[in-house]
C-alpha cells in the first residue's frame, strides 16, 4: 500500500525537532524500537576502513577482501580457513560491545516504559547493553548461533565457548581442524544462523520471541505507542520499516519517528505524526539524553 507515488513526501518538508521526539517518548505508553545495521555503525561496529583493516588486514591482503560484509560471501578453499574468518567476525562482531555507548544511551531512553526491540541486526549489542532479553526479537539470526549447514533438524547451538578457542588458537587465518564444527546428528558441516536464504533455522527461541512481538503489539494496538525506527535502510523495508509505517496509520493514536544517517521519505498518510532526524545516531541519541555529544 506503500509503493504508489501520491503517497510519498520528502522527510525533509517534516519536522526536524528534537522537542517532538522527546515529547512522544514522554506521552507514549509503550514503545517499539525497530533496529538496523546504522545504530550498530554509530555504536563503532563498522565493516570497513580503520576498524576492518586492523581487525582483518591479513586476510585483506592473502584474499582480497575488502571489508567485513563482503568477507562472509567469501568462497574459502577450506573449512578451516572458512571458520579462521567467521570465528574473528563473530568474536569482534558479536562477543564485544560496541566500542561507543549508544546502545546504553537508548537503554536509559526507554528504561521505565513497557518497550520492545525488534531488529534486523544479528550482533546482540541489545542484550550486552542490558535491554531485557524477553523484549528482544532477533527475526533474522543471530551471530552466536550455529545450525545445520542442510539444516537436517530445526534445532540451533551456541557457539560462544568454540569461538573463543578459533580466535586463540587460530594459525596463519586459519583454525585447527578438530575446531571446524559439525552437526552431532547429520556429521555435515555447520553454518551460521543468519537468515541468507531458505535454508535459515528459526528455532524454538525465534517462535518464541516472535510470539511476544506479537502479543505486544495486540496488547498496545489502540495505545499511545511510538513506533521508533533507528538506522534502517531500504535493503529489506518490509521488515521494519513498512510494517510501522502501517501500523502507525492504522491507530490514530500512534506516532512515527526516525532516526537515520540521511533522509528519506514517508507516506503522507502519517507525515503530521512522524519525526525524522537525520546525522549521526549516537549524537542525537546523546542530545535526546541531554548528553552534550558523543564521545571521541
Amino acid at each position: 500500500m506503500f509503493s504508489g507515488p501520491r503517497i510519498w513526501r520528502y522527510t525533509g518538508e517534516c519536522s526536524h525537532d528534537m522537542t517532538r521526539l522527546a515529547e512522544a517518548l514522554r506521552q507514549a505508553e509503550a514503545v517499539v524500537i525497530g533496529a538496523g545495521a546504522g545504530l550498530s555503525a554509530s555504536a563503532g561496529l563498522t565493516y570497513s576502513g580503520e576498524r576492518f583493516e586492523r581487525l582483518f588486514g591479513d586476510f585483506a591482503a592473502a584474499y582480497g577482501i575488502t571489508d567485513m560484509y563482503s568477507g562472509g560471501f567469501y568462497r574459502f578453499p577450506t573449512p578451516e580457513e572458512h571458520w579462521g574468518w567467521w570465528s574473528r567476525h563473530v568474536w569482534h562482531n558479536r562477543y564485544e560491545p560496541g566500542p561507543l555507548p549508544v546502545y546504553g544511551r537508548l537503554l536509559s531512553l526507554v528504561k521505565g516504559k513497557d518497550y520492545f526491540v525488534l531488529t534486523s541486526n544479528v550482533d546482540h549489542q541489545f542484550q550486552l547493553a542490558g535491554f531485557e532479553r524477553q523484549r528482544l526479537f532477533y527475526m533474522q539470526g543471530d551471530y552466536g548461533l550455529w545450525q545445520c549447514c542442510v539444516p537436517c533438524h530445526e534445532r540451533t547451538y551456541d557457539n560462544a565457548e568454540t569461538v573463543k578457542r578459533m580466535v586463540q588458537e587460530q594459525r596463519n587465518m586459519r583454525v585447527p581442524s578438530a575446531l571446524v564444527p559439525r552437526c552431532p546428528v547429520c556429521g555435515r558441516l555447520m553454518t551460521m544462523n543468519l537468515h541468507a536464504d531458505d535454508t535459515f533455522v528459526r528455532d524454538e527461541g525465534w517462535h518464541a520471541a516472535h510470539a511476544r512481538y506479537r502479543e505486544f503489539l495486540a496488547r498496545h494496538e489502540k495505545s499511545r505507542i511510538l513506533f521508533w525506527e533507528i538506522g534502517v535502510g531500504y535493503n529489506t523495508p518490509g521488515i521494519i520499516k513498512y510494517p510501522f509505517w502501517q501500523m502507525t496509520e492504522k491507530n490514530a493514536a500512534a506516532s512515527y519517528a526516525c532516526m537515520n544517517a540521511d533522509a528519506a521519505r514517508l507516506p503522507d498518510t502519517i507525515s503530521g505524526r512522524a519525526v525524522w532526524l537525520t546525522g549521526d545516531i549516537g549524537t542525537r541519541l546523546g542530545e535526546l539524553a541531554g548528553i552534550p555529544g558523543k564521545e571521541d
